[in-house]
């Protein structure tokens, strides 16, 4: 615990005093809520990964600290965040495995980022499977601005075999991923089982193969943006009251966070010889377009094993191909499981409910597969 004590007698405030202070008031203005007091939670006041990319380079302005921003898993409140903030020497080190919870004695499940390249997104999912269930992260090289991002992706599975066997040396393996996290699950599957072990279940959150997908025309891409809103519409007229005033009060936050790296992909496209990232959010589009890049060029080959797929009840028009499917790949079979979501509502809450229930199922069958076998 920190100790907030200032001495008003002489009117002297404490290095840790103004250190919680700043760091206050820079949460107070990115979150858009006042008061907010040490021991709130991040997540909890509407705080997303968008946001978290602001964040974080506030963050290094202020105290000329570089954080990675899984930081944000082992101190989500201020009054941790500051803790690490003092011990700056032993400051967590960026790594691409992010122990989003470590705790527990079921399998470990180990989920790829999605295009973005961070795993903040799957906290909620983490939150819902319940504190026995171990959930590990695999995020992008490059988040961090210190090297260039990965661009193919079996160089990506590969680096994340590594940092999956730092955890578990050996299979049954529990992996999965979001949209092009579910790619990337493919392809660590495909080399674990290269290597002769055993994939327990392979889940893909509505992820598709993008080798077949077509590059969209302008009008595709306008109508794609049309849907999507329509989708979060349905989203929230499904929701009572206040959840809905919830809901869409994140929402907004979401887009504040998102402007600035549009903004830096503008930006690069402009300036392409550009050498350095100069800030997270350019970071973070650079990641993102090496990250689409890799997807649509890579070509899956048949799996061996089996693939679970989960899919929303909903989809956008052109994603419902059959091509753009795993069935032909799934040599092993398939399990299609639907949930009842709209396509850009499977890891938002609340509805991140139905994904999560439907995973523990998918993992306590894998569970009791291993054990009958």
């Amino acid at each position: 615990m920190i100790s907030y004590v200032t001495d008003l007698s002489s009117g002297v405030i404490t290095v840790e005093d103004e250190t919680i202070r700043d760091l206050t008031g820079i949460w107070e203005q990115l979150l858009g809520v006042r008061p907010i007091h040490p021991d709130q939670n991040y997540f909890d006041l509407g705080g997303d990964s968008p946001l978290a990319v602001q964040l974080f380079a506030q963050i290094e302005k202020v105290f000329k600290v570089k954080l990675p921003l899984a930081t944000l898993f082992e101190a989500p409140t201020i009054e941790e965040f500051v803790a690490i903030l003092r011990r700056k020497a032993s400051a967590p080190s960026w790594s691409p495995l992010v122990a989003i919870q470590p705790a527990g004695s079921r399998p470990p499940f180990f989920c790829m980022h999605p295009h973005g390249g961070n795993v903040l997104i799957y906290r909620d999912l983490s939150r819902h499977l319940g504190p026995d269930q171990p959930f590990y992260g695999l995020q992008s090289p490059g988040l961090d601005g210190g090297c260039a991002p990965l661009t193919r992706v079996e160089d990506m599975a590969a680096l994340y075999v590594t940092q999956i066997r730092n955890i578990q040396a050996h299979g049954p393996y529990f992996i999965g991923g979001y949209c092009m996290g579910g790619t990337i699950a493919f392809e660590v599957a495909q080399q674990f089982q290269a290597e002769g072990e055993r994939v327990a279940l392979l889940a893909l959150f509505d992820a598709l193969d993008w080798s077949k997908y077509p590059e969209p025309s302008i009008w595709e891409k306008s109508y794609y943006n049309c849907e999507r809103l329509i989708f979060h519409v349905a989203n929230v007229l499904s929701l009572d009251y206040a959840e809905k005033i919830k809901f869409i009060r994140e929402k907004i936050k979401s887009l504040r966070g998102r402007i600035p790296v549009w903004r830096n992909m503008f930006l690069d496209g402009l300036r392409k010889n550009s050498p350095t990232v100069s800030s997270e959010s350019g970071a973070l589009a650079r990641v993102w377009q090496g990250n689409l890049s890799a997807c649509l060029n890579y070509l899956p080959k048949p799996y061996p094993g089996v693939i679970t797929d989960f899919r929303p009840q909903k989809q956008y028009q052109g994603y419902d191909k059959p091509e753009l499917k795993w069935d032909r790949l799934a040599q092993g079979d398939q399990e299609i499981i639907v949930l009842p979501v709209n396509a850009p509502g499977m890891l938002a809450e609340p509805f991140v409910k139905h994904l999560a229930a439907a995973l523990k199922r998918s993992i306590d069958d894998a569970i009791s597969r291993g054990q009958a076998g």
